[in-house]
């Protein structure tokens, strides 16, 4: 999870102050004296916490808390709001020409993710009703063009290419006739990285901005970096006045100092969070949702947007409507689980839950996307009767199972055990019967 390690401890401090009626500034300074620390750990620039310490510490220790009927909450929701601030407040989109084509600059070191980014980016607009082009401007990496070309065919997007022997300064003019000529609103230029900060590479882009003068310039730093991200970011900043970041490899970030400095030191607002390989891997940075799921508080909002772009609707209504005559089969079932899985890693749509992020709650539940599999492979095995009707399943059928899934018949009893508490559930549901705190597990996630 994105944090875990920041999140845990900010948790397990804030556990702490929930529990006690009545704050004293003593309370306060020791909690914020490990949050301190937690941020330190995390790999935030010392300055940034200093300051971000003491404007907490200053709403903190006053009338607002000490005379609330919940101060513990209240010294959380200054922690939220301060937090959001350090990351940008809200979200920032990218700059669109008044006339097309947008373009759109990608700089950034070599293995920062930086053509993989450019892809991933132009997937996302044209999911958004744009006609993005790619141009492959980064003529020294080996085999630089041939990957933007790959995931050109991959996304079934137009890419423009020179070739290796082309000046990326005339390429990038190039691409603005090329652009025009073949209906593309946005051009997205991959440029050339370097594996450090040199004269020769920041002239070069120096070159390819005031020729082209891109309407946005993104940099693409590696959160796993942390205060290397940050100084690579204002590096760029002082040269090229960049207008965005992309942070990618969040997902491998359990700590976030990068993401957690890198507005502060820059001013620059991270625009967006790579969050895994796939293409798809691309979301819009939501300064106020990262921080209510460092602290804890989910992320209802990114769970709904997940959910509408993963989920069938046509397939949810069939679903509806089988639950409502009570004819949900484990057909649907792993139905259901498979729209689930085109959402994310369990772990990160748990996180987005209010009372299930918590990284203590989550360590506990050990979450792991394998069970899934188990799951599916077991459902795999049974026969159409089976599947339809689990009743009928008896211990012969049970070793047969675990033994064409690859798993145990103690594995095999806890799903149909599970399948018919959900079947319970939904009926419960439908009948508006559900009791309060009734509920059940996720399979094997116990």
């Amino acid at each position: 999870m994105i944090f875990s390690n920041l999140a845990e401890k900010l948790q397990d401090t804030f556990d702490k102050l929930r529990g006690k009626g009545k704050l004293t500034e003593k309370d306060v300074k020791a909690a914020l004296k490990e949050v301190k620390m937690a941020l330190l750990e995390a790999d935030v620039n010392y300055k940034v916490v200093k300051n971000f310490i003491s404007k907490i510490e200053d709403r903190a220790v006053g009338k607002e808390v000490m005379d609330s009927l919940t101060p513990g909450q209240q010294v959380i929701k200054i922690v939220n709001e301060e937090m959001q601030e350090l990351m940008g407040g809200s979200k920032e989109d990218i700059a669109i020409a008044s006339e097309p084509p947008t373009i759109i600059m990608m700089v950034g070191l070599q293995g920062s993710g930086k053509t993989t980014s450019a892809g991933k980016l132009a997937r996302k607009l044209s999911k958004d009703g744009k006609s993005p082009l790619l141009v492959a401007a980064d003529v020294y990496r080996p085999a630089a063009i041939r990957q933007l070309q790959v995931l050109g065919e991959r996304l079934d997007l137009p890419v423009f290419s020179m070739g290796e022997d082309s000046d990326p300064v005339d390429i990038a003019k190039g691409s603005i006739n090329y652009a025009s000529s073949h209906n593309c609103d946005t051009i997205i230029l991959d440029t050339a990285g370097r594996l450090h900060i040199d004269q020769t590479m920041m002239e070069e882009l120096e070159s390819i901005k005031s020729t082209v003068e891109p309407d946005e310039i993104l940099l693409v730093v590696d959160a796993m970096t942390g205060q290397d991200a940050v100084n690579v970011a204002k590096n760029f900043d002082d040269r090229l006045d960049i207008d965005g970041i992309v942070l990618t490899k969040m997902d491998g970030d359990a700590r976030g100092g990068a993401a957690l400095s890198i507005k502060a030191i820059t001013g620059k607002p991270i625009k967006f969070a790579g969050t895994g390989e796939k293409l798809a891997d691309l979301e819009t940075f939501h300064p106020d949702r990262m921080s209510s799921r460092i602290l804890g508080m989910g992320d209802v909002l990114s769970l709904i947007e997940k959910a509408e772009k993963s989920i069938d609707k046509e397939k949810a209504q069939a679903l509806e409507e089988k639950l409502r005559k009570n004819e949900f089969t484990l057909e649907d079932f792993m139905e259901q689980m498979d729209q689930v899985r085109n959402m994310g890693p369990m772990e990160d749509i748990l996180g987005m839950i209010p009372g299930m992020g918590g990284a203590k709650q989550l360590k506990n539940m050990q979450v792991d996307d394998k069970q899934l599999d188990y799951i599916e492979a077991i459902i795999s095995s049974m026969t159409p009767e089976e599947r339809r009707d689990p009743e009928v399943i008896n211990g012969s059928r049970r070793k047969r199972i675990a033994q064409g899934s690859g798993t145990s018949i103690q594995e095999v009893n806890r799903l149909l055990k599970q399948f018919r508490q959900t079947k319970k559930m939904m009926k419960q549901l439908n009948s508006g019967k559900m009791k309060k705190g009734g509920g059940f597990n996720l399979p094997f996630f116990n």
